[in-house]
């Protein structure tokens, strides 16, 4: 129940079973992202807005913003896979706001909720569960932004996906523990 008396959206909305029908590795690419997508969702099961948002570790992060931030690394890489490099922008050429804005993606903000964290996440699951059906060539080769991180010049579609699966999977990890130092629930076990 959120604070606003409202029951967030169903947890285990968008799994697999409502992932477009494919075979082979796209298949395998799906199902590995639906788990992860639900074990993450599943660390905000009857919170509240504002527990949503509590940090419970020494670190920065909260649920309601883990989630606001694999939604928009999953928004970005999809459009990567569409755009090229130009969807995700220097992030050499980065100001202090920009990265101010960009710490705003592991916060719950003002009149954010759960609720709607969690419909923005499933509007992007969805949209990157038709873009693994019908890209035409998982093999295909983006060059990647300009960032300090990269030590490889192109991705492909394959690798994207792949990166995403590992970012949901690492960041539902750290959610599983947020959840568990705010009242002793867990995800597995």
């Amino acid at each position: 129940m959120t604070s606003d008396g409202t029951t967030p959206r169903d947890l285990t909305t968008h799994d697999a079973a409502e992932a477009p029908a494919v075979t082979d590795e796209r298949a395998d690419l799906l199902a590995m992202l639906a788990k992860h997508r639900h074990f993450l969702r599943f660390t905000t099961r009857d919170l509240t807005d504002e527990q949503a948002g509590l940090r419970t570790t020494a670190s920065e992060l909260c649920l309601g913003g883990l989630i606001k931030h694999v939604t928009s690394v999953e928004r970005k890489w999809g459009d990567f896979i569409l755009d090229g490099p130009s969807a995700m922008g220097d992030f050499t050429a980065m100001t202090e706001a920009d990265w101010a804005r960009r710490a705003d993606e592991f916060r719950m903000l003002p009149g954010e909720t759960l609720a709607g964290v969690l419909a923005d996440y499933a509007e992007v699951a969805r949209r990157t569960d038709d873009l693994v059906a019908t890209v035409p060539d998982l093999g295909a080769t983006q060059p990647l932004p300009k960032a300090p991180w990269f030590e490889d010049t192109h991705w492909s579609a394959r690798r994207v996906l792949m990166h995403v699966v590992a970012e949901t999977a690492q960041h539902a990890g750290h959610a599983d523990i947020i959840r568990e130092s705010l009242d002793g629930a867990k995800s597995m076990g």
